[in-house]
């Protein structure tokens, strides 16, 4: 997924009973994922961990647009061309990818991958793209342009130059499809973390909740609050690092796929939800809506809540979360 999106803040607590969790790290989807399980024994666990990483490596496979061979790369190589059938699993991604368009009103959009990339931020930029410029790159993408055809199972991009893209949902899909699959397999408590996107599962090995720190982007080493994290999943983006100057107004590396401009205000975003799937993609799509209207639209959203960290690093919680332990003076 050029994402938009930098894994962030997201810190596991010590976990009693070790001899009952095993965790293990390792590289899928050309990011990090951190899998642990809770099982009897190093044996057990390895098979479950091994499932993880089989079923993750399958979706890669699915929905990567980097693979010459997936059905995504085919989606995008028939652009303005052909319509392509593909697999079921990839046919309801795609069609929940758009009505989350629908919902957040273009905010998220999987054809951002038609973007062109005229904003750096490596600190090449010494001046900022043209209006023209900045029309231009975003002339391609268009969610409204991606017809699906349920009977036919088919997908097409209506123009020429266009791309799906998954960064900014993908990573969040694999963890929830992988938590299913091992609860299935009656794994009973773990977390897929993917770089940030977490999911979760049970409880740890002496009965408490899984805790997960919400850290001040700024200072790494300083957390907002630790939360008690219950079967759902929670995660968090922000753009601390990657972001550009110009007339005194910050710009960041998430970019809004219906303007071409970088967003401002935010830089960081956690959201909780059942689904880590919705998670990713709102996360991404609350950075281009905003701070007000990112918050409002949270607070309509049933099951789901976020955290915001503004510019000036002030703290702001959808209408239900309850901090605990938190300064904004760190």
């Amino acid at each position: 997924m050029n994402k938009f999106l930098i894994p962030l803040f997201l810190t596991i607590s010590s976990i009693t009973q070790a001899q009952e969790t095993f965790h293990k790290t390792t590289k899928l989807m050309g990011s990090r994922f951190d899998i642990t399980v809770v099982a009897e024994n190093q044996l057990e666990a390895d098979v479950f961990i091994e499932m993880a990483i089989s079923e993750i490596s399958r979706i890669e496979k699915l929905i990567s647009s980097w693979d010459p061979n997936s059905q995504t790369s085919a989606i995008n190589k028939n652009a303005g061309i052909q319509e392509v059938r593909v697999d079921k699993e990839l046919f309801d991604l795609i069609e929940r990818a758009l009505k989350i368009s629908k919902l957040t009103d273009g905010a998220f959009d999987i054809s951002y991958a038609s973007m062109d990339k005229i904003w750096k931020f490596d600190g090449s930029m010494i001046e900022k793209p043209s209006e023209e410029a900045i029309k231009k790159s975003v002339e391609n993408i268009g969610y409204k342009n991606i017809l699906l055809n349920k009977e036919k199972s088919t997908v097409f991009l209506t123009k020429e130059g266009m791309k799906i893209g998954f960064g900014a949902i993908g990573k969040g899909y694999a963890a929830d499809k992988t938590k299913t699959l091992l609860m299935e397999k009656d794994v009973k408590a773990g977390i897929i973390n993917a770089s940030g996107d977490m999911n979760t599962w049970g409880k740890q090995p002496d009965g408490k909740s899984w805790m997960v720190a919400i850290t001040n982007p700024l200072n790494k080493e300083k957390a907002f609050s630790w939360l008690p994290i219950d079967n759902s999943a929670i995660i968090t983006s922000g753009n601390y690092e990657k972001f550009v100057r110009f007339d005194n107004v910050r710009y960041s590396h998430i970019i809004d796929p219906r303007t071409g401009y970088p967003t401002t205000g935010i830089i960081s975003a956690t959201i909780l939800s059942p689904s880590a799937e919705i998670a990713d993609a709102l996360a991404t799509s609350v950075f281009v809506m905003g701070l007000d209207v990112g918050l409002d639209f949270i607070n309509q959203l049933k099951g789901v809540e976020c955290i915001l960290v503004d510019e000036n690093n002030k703290l702001h919680t959808s209408k239900n979360i309850i901090l605990n332990n938190y300064s904004d003076s760190e």
